[in-house]
């Protein structure tokens, strides 16, 4: 079987960036090479290589209140308020969260779009989100926002088979909600739905390029938001398109001539590349990567903006003044106000993400923590690592445990103590009994409170928060 496309559509062209029509037909481009549909979709390579491009700087957009929202019951006006407050916390004071988009249909979204203007915040921008219809344009106006998303469906799929019309129809119809908002001094960000199954350049590019005229024209920037619908999109060098991440970015800036600061990637993670494609787009031209708290999103979910806080620490080399402590607190308001359960593996939020399990990892963690903590989770995350006992883990193990979890609400406890003898009598006597599993979190916490009266509080409020099932 060969790897190499030979589809002329999907291989990779070197950009010449001048103009290329749109390509109109009678029949959609369903691109059956790569979606079969009754099999896995396939991922196919034209043997052609891009290279990196990264812009000079780049940030985080946030669509926790739209595209977050049909995951889960709506938020409150409260809790959106509460939530925004947290992200500019967590964006710092360069702003590297930059955006929030919000729906505006109905009378409780555009009440949390008042009050989170009226916080003042610089960032993250309130800007909206509309379908390509004239009387949705009019809700953007009446809230006085300066930035909109619109949905621009652009791979046939949506094209020809939701919409029922041809590519020149959608695009002429795109192009009068665009029209009339760079009229009014509003920009505009159209959100390229489903371009992981778009004729690039038969529909993308020549779509984009109007774009971009008519941003040059009207001296308005018109961002241009890559969405991975489906999360078809491949990080993969040599990957052929409609799926390679690196050349949609690549050939949007340098072929269809969008800046790099008007560029957006959106992703979900159908196939579990949702973090890795953001981070991808970052490094071959893409200013913006859009992503929701702890990934909630349509189906399988968007990028996690806190993923997305370390992939950016990680590639800039700094965090730019995030401050990543929020994380803690938007993880206990999710737990708390919003009785969310959160796995217990999830990463930096996760009850368990930095408890290691087992007992060779567990007397490594008792000599030095740096030797299985993947950071200083306690200064960055406000979350010590941990260790889950075993019948291996002795008292030491135990004492690292409580003093971990408790800290300096006990003082000093060394494993001499005798209540840190009675838990490790109790742990013996489990395995005794044949136990072959980890003592959970949750079981520790029950044992602990019982001689440390000081960590009752702890347990009681993880009750709370869902963080454990309440003993029957």
């Amino acid at each position: 079987m060969s790897w190499i496309s030979e589809e002329k559509k999907s291989v990779w062209r070197e950009p010449r960036g001048k103009p290329i029509p749109l390509v109109d037909s009678e029949e959609p481009e369903l691109f059956r090479d790569a979606f079969p549909y009754v099999e896995p979709p396939k991922v196919r390579f034209d043997g052609k290589i891009v290279p990196q491009d990264p812009p000079d700087e780049i940030y985080i957009t946030c669509t926790t209140f739209r595209d977050g929202q049909q995951a889960r019951p709506p938020y409150t006006v409260k809790q959106t308020v509460d939530l925004y407050t947290l992200l500019h916390k967590l964006g710092g004071p360069k702003g590297i969260i930059r955006k929030c988009e919000f729906f505006l249909y109905s009378k409780k979204d555009r009440e949390a779009v008042t009050k989170c203007l009226e916080k003042g915040f610089s960032y993250p921008k309130v800007t909206g989100w509309i379908r390509a219809r004239p009387e949705d344009f009019k809700l953007v106006k009446q809230m006085g926002l300066k930035e909109t998303g619109m949905l621009t469906s652009i791979s046939d799929y949506h094209i020809y088979r939701k919409f029922k019309k041809t590519r020149k129809q959608a695009i002429e119809g795109f192009l009068r909600v665009v029209d009339a908002a760079l009229e009014e001094g509003i920009a505009v960000r159209c959100h390229f739905e489903d371009i992981t199954r778009a004729d690039f350049y038969g529909c993308v590019v020549p779509f984009a390029q109007m774009l971009m005229e008519r941003s040059r024209d009207a001296k308005i920037p018109i961002t241009v938001r890559i969405c991975d619908t489906m999360g078809y999109g491949v990080p993969y060098p040599g990957a052929a398109l409609p799926r390679s991440v690196p050349k949609l970015v690549y050939g949007l800036h340098h072929e269809a001539g969008v800046p790099k600061e008007q560029i957006e990637w959106h992703g979900h993670n159908d196939f579990y590349k949702v973090l890795i494609n953001a981070s991808t787009a970052w490094l071959y031209g893409c200013m913006y990567a859009n992503g929701t708290l702890l990934g909630y999103g349509e189906r399988t979910g968007n990028t996690p903006i806190e993923g997305l806080v370390f992939e950016y620490a990680g590639l800039r080399g700094t965090l730019d003044g995030m401050d990543t402590t929020v994380i803690h607190e938007i993880t206990d308001y999710y737990l708390l106000q919003l009785n969310e359960i959160i796995p217990s593996n999830m990463p930096f939020v996760g009850g368990s993400f930095n408890t290691t399990r087992a007992g060779i990892h567990a007397d490594g963690m008792i000599k030095n923590e740096e030797i299985y903590n993947i950071f200083d989770t306690t200064k960055l995350l406000n979350r010590p690592p941990g260790i889950a006992i075993t019948d291996k883990s002795g008292l030491a193990g135990i004492t690292y445990w409580i003093t971990s979890f408790l800290g300096e609400k006990i003082g000093e406890v060394d494993k001499k103590d005798e209540r840190v003898q009675r838990v490790a009598a109790w742990v013996q006597e489990q395995y005794d009994e044949g136990r072959t599993t980890a003592i959970s979190q949750e079981e520790m916490m029950e044992i602990v409170a019982k001689e440390f009266p000081k960590m009752k509080d702890e347990v009681d409020r993880l009750r709370r928060t869902r963080f454990f099932v309440p003993e029957p």
